[in-house]
């Protein structure tokens, strides 16, 4: 048994602050907390109780909860009274992280519009096919992502943050009060497509407000079972996530604002140093990171040169945590405690979490699973499967998204009609505890991103030189894994693979470009139906190929 497992029992029993009880979710009855907001408006009415603490850091710019909530209001009124931004209304963010990000986030969720969180570092087509799937009524934009947007969007209202938005803010202005349902859809994150195309999962309120409550019962289970006393003085958390990923959305904002707590934002591209001094002056407790990250902090020559003792907990998702880079925080900040997660966007984030003495005995795995959260492996038939066996991991929880927007067949592979999500990840339970044995069959996890191998093939195979191409991900220190793709050419005639990599970097996001690059004469490896064998692949390419 799990050492928090007594404790999340007598949190969650009955009249306890987190009790569980079992209401209908969506026609399916389940497991969900008692006592719980039904909007993220009500969250954001009840962060008044902290008006007079920091809630945003970003560079020079400080704002207190009082200060945003405020602004909230009044971008609120302006997105009302300018846009007619309503209820089920969309309202895409594309931009890098940033207290407008954030603004506009609480203020149409407020109204009961549905934000479009779009990845920052797309391109045109992607950028075009997300635009064309939601249809925003608005898009609010950074003007460096507004040189990327294709012509085809350009005909909608559109805010460019450094021109247009103070105006649009005005003058601090109160809440209006707007009907708001706990399972209406709050936002739309797109995943990378295991078709070519990225599907947006839409998350409800219900969701997010799930999330946070489980990360917040976490939170307080683990400082009972260590032992550590009520902190003094309110957390403050570093967010160097992208907010258009839901652990940085989820549990990088809403989450530390439900608890009254500091949130640093950085800008620009990830800097060690930069985390490191942020760490250092701002007095962060929490950093809920990547394996990539922490990788870089933790073997940084100067990681000695600044105080990082106030980091009390460090959080990583998104790929694994190796144990040796484990062992390694622990030397370089061992009074950090660590948790590992897994989860996925269509998921509403976490779904078990691993962590202290139970991560010290079973450091490869996902641990076990999160209070009101179902965890189930199963056969290519949909049956159970025995401890210790192999399958496909589904989960069913509260936080499971509505469905795919606007694709109904991708919702019903996905999801069955008593709300089980079928993750496409492969895995095994053993004695109650979750190992990953691979993430949606050949997914390739580049620094905590998703690259779908699909997805980056169809882009190099669109070149008119190339017949065919494999890609597949290749081990990496730091990042994890890196990109590699094995193209067959048309012709005899050579391939130019700068100018491939330039087509494909067009048309698709710079993580998903592939780094390394092999040309072979033979046509690729196919089974008898004519699919793709990738098994061995690498391994039957000369290095001396790899550019």
């Amino acid at each position: 048994m799990s050492t928090l497992q007594p404790i999340y029992d007598q949190l969650t029993a009955a009249g306890s602050p987190f009790e569980l009880r079992e209401e209908e979710v969506l026609g399916v009855r389940m497991p969900v907390f008692a006592a719980r907001p039904r909007s993220l408006r009500e969250l954001l009415v009840a962060s008044a109780a902290h008006d007079d603490r920091e809630f945003l850091v970003c560079g020079s710019r400080r704002r207190t909860y009082r200060e945003h909530r405020e602004r909230v209001g009044a971008l609120a009124r302006g997105l009302a009274e300018r846009y007619a931004i309503g209820r089920g209304d969309r309202v895409a963010i594309l931009a890098a992280n940033g207290p407008e990000w954030i603004e506009t986030f609480w203020a149409v969720t407020s109204l009961g519009g549905i934000v479009v969180a779009m990845n920052g570092w797309w391109v045109g087509d992607e950028i075009e096919h997300a635009i064309g799937d939601s249809d925003p009524k608005l898009i609010v934009v950074d003007r460096k992502r507004l040189a990327r947007l294709p012509d085809s969007t350009r005909r909608r209202a559109i805010v460019e943050i450094e021109s247009d938005f103070e105006a649009l803010v005005g003058t601090p202005h109160p809440l209006a009060g707007v009907e708001i349902d706990e399972d209406d859809p709050a936002c739309i994150l797109y995943t990378s497509g295991t078709t070519g195309r990225a599907k947006g999962a839409v998350l409800s309120h219900r969701a997010f407000l799930a999330s946070v409550a489980l990360q917040t019962l976490n939170g307080a289970a683990m400082r009972i079972a260590s032992g550590a006393p009520m902190p003094s003085s309110p957390p403050c958390t570093l967010l160097t996530t992208p907010l258009f990923h839901v652990s940085g959305l989820v549990a990088g904002v809403v989450m530390m604002l439900s608890v009254g707590a500091k949130v640093v934002l950085r800008e620009g591209r990830f800097d060690p140093v930069d985390v490191m001094r942020l760490i250092d002056e701002e007095g962060v407790t929490s950093w809920s990171t990547t394996p990539t990250m922490v990788h870089r902090v933790v073997h940084h020559p100067e990681v000695d040169v600044y105080r990082l003792t106030s980091l009390a907990n460090l959080g990583s998702g998104g790929s694994a945590l190796s144990p040796e880079l484990q062992e390694k925080i622990r030397k370089r900040l061992p009074q950090a405690g660590i948790g590992l997660g897994y989860g996925l966007t269509e998921s509403g984030g976490i779904a078990t979490i691993n962590s202290g003495s139970d991560l010290a005995e079973r450091p490869r795995s996902s641990g076990r699973a999160m209070p009101c959260v179902e965890v189930e492996v199963r056969d290519a038939k949909g049956s159970r499967v025995a401890d210790g066996c192999e399958g496909e991991i589904h989960l069913r929880s509260p936080l499971v998204m509505l469905g795919y927007w606007n694709d109904e067949v991708a919702t019903r592979e996905s999801l069955s009609h008593d709300r089980w999500l079928r993750t496409g990840d492969i895995g095994r339970l053993e004695d109650g505890h979750l190992y990953i044995d691979s993430r949606a069959r050949d997914l390739i996890l580049r620094g905590g991103e998703n690259v779908h191998p699909i997805e980056v093939e169809q882009a190099i195979e669109s070149h008119p030189a190339v017949d065919e191409a494999a890609v597949l991900g290749v081990d990496h220190e730091e990042l994890g894994q890196e990109v590699l793709a094995i193209v067959v050419p048309r012709s005899a005639d050579a391939v130019d693979v700068d100018a491939l990599r330039d087509w494909v970097a067009a048309r698709i996001a710079a993580f998903k470009v592939p780094v390394h690059w092999v040309v072979r004469r033979e046509p690729l490896p196919r089974n008898a139906t004519g699919k793709l064998l990738k098994v061995g692949l690498v391994a039957r390419e000369s290095p001396r190929a790899l550019l």
